[in-house]
């Protein structure tokens, strides 16, 4: 027969086996939990080389029995999505084509003659500075000499 309370009991050797909380928020096991060290915090995408495809292919056009290639991609930790792909690229592009290409936005193409126009723009501005300062160093020798200056006539186009 069942002793009084052994029940209580085996339901908090259950608890504390599958790690319950107290009130406190302190783990029944004690010493306090902390997330595993060895799991990223953030996933990384995987990279694939194009020889590892490569690789992958043969080895995946070589299987002829009945599950080969479940079992490889299992073993390798690839999806079927990949095979398509990969193959796809190989019939496409063959090998050039399968080396990894860089993300995001493409550089897009500079017409030659804008790049020559800011080269003029950036020497006119250059050559507009310098007869600023010439103009200013003017003044202050006429100022000092006390050559009045003349303002020139505004035009209406102005």
């Amino acid at each position: 027969m069942d002793r009084p309370g052994a029940e209580g009991r085996e339901l908090k050797d259950v608890a504390e086996a599958e790690g319950a909380r107290r009130a406190t928020g302190v783990s029944a096991g004690g010493a306090g939990d902390h997330a595993d060290p060895e799991v990223p915090e953030r996933a990384k995408r995987r990279q694939f080389s194009a020889e590892y495809k490569l690789r992958l292919l043969r080895e995946a056009d070589a299987c002829k029995g009945s599950g080969e290639i479940g079992a490889l991609l299992r073993r390798e930790g690839l999806y079927s999505s990949h095979l398509v792909v990969w193959r796809r690229q190989r019939e496409v592009r063959a090998l050039a084509g399968m080396r990894a290409r860089k993300r995001g936005p493409k550089a897009k193409d500079v017409d030659p003659r804008v790049k020559q126009l800011e080269r003029e723009i950036a020497l006119l501005q250059r050559r507009l500075k310098q007869a600023e300062t010439i103009i200013e160093i003017q003044k202050k020798v006429a100022g000092m000499l006390g050559i009045p200056l003349n303002a020139p006539a505004l035009d209406e186009n102005d």
